[in-house]
């Protein structure tokens, strides 16, 4: 079997004297979606920025494409083709829409043409974001700032994306919009492992499914598997 295309094995993380993360594994397979759900203060969070470099880790193996990322700063992280959507956005309010999508790009170097036409891509996936490109970021309402935050994260070509709380305080048919959104660039070859306190919503839209508790990963297996546990149905999704 070909090696998955992020593998997390034994990762521990936390912060100061706190530890978060106890041995979480999981893996990502190339072109596929998997998400990662549990209540709030479970250790997703931590989970993402210690995959992208924000939070050192203190144990355990982060292998990415092949290459070992245990350790890497920010920056390596990003050049090794992994893109962090960050809980609640944290686009730069007070620059323009345009401007919050060419930083995403800042390390790339492969000329101003693709970049713009790169730009122009992700107008055509969310045209809203055309319509506002001069309008600073923060006037923008949450669903078009998440659009941003997404778009952002796909100007530097990832390979796996990470989305950290895709729905937070979006109504549903804006949820329901950025899903379909998301469903296209899969079909298109991105690999993603996307956080969601919305349980229902994660396993709809994706392939695999991890379930975190208290910083383990306590269950795992096909997002239908999960859908049909009695167990994961009471606790997560409301149906005895």
């Amino acid at each position: 079997m070909a090696e998955a295309l992020l593998s997390i094995q034994g990762l521990q993380s936390g912060y100061g004297d706190v530890q978060v993360l106890w041995d979480a594994t999981l893996e990502v397979q190339t072109g596929s979606i998997a998400c990662l759900v549990g209540s709030n203060g479970a250790g997703k969070t931590t989970l993402m920025r210690t995959l992208s470099g924000l939070v050192p880790t203190r144990g355990g193996s982060i292998r990415f494409n092949g290459a070992n990322l245990t350790g890497a700063t920010p920056e390596a992280v990003l050049s090794a083709g992994i893109a962090h959507v960050p809980e609640g956005r944290r686009l730069f309010s007070a620059m323009p829409v345009r401007d919050n999508l060419l930083m995403g790009a800042y390390l790339r170097r492969d000329g101003e043409a693709a970049i713009r036409r790169d730009l122009e891509r992700m107008y055509n996936l969310f045209p809203i974001l055309a319509s506002r490109a001069g309008q600073n970021a923060g006037t923008l309402s949450g669903g078009e700032q998440q659009m941003c935050a997404i778009a952002r994260g796909l100007m530097g070509l990832p390979k796996l994306l990470l989305i950290d709380e895709l729905s937070l305080g979006l109504a549903p048919a804006v949820v329901e919009s950025l899903c379909e959104a998301l469903r296209g660039l899969n079909a298109q070859g991105l690999s993603m492992l996307v956080v969601e306190q919305d349980v229902a919503t994660a396993l709809e839209l994706a392939d695999r499914a991890f379930v975190m508790d208290t910083g383990r990963i306590t269950r795992a297996g096909s997002s239908a598997e999960l859908r049909d546990d009695p167990a994961i149905r009471e606790a997560y999704l409301g149906v005895v």
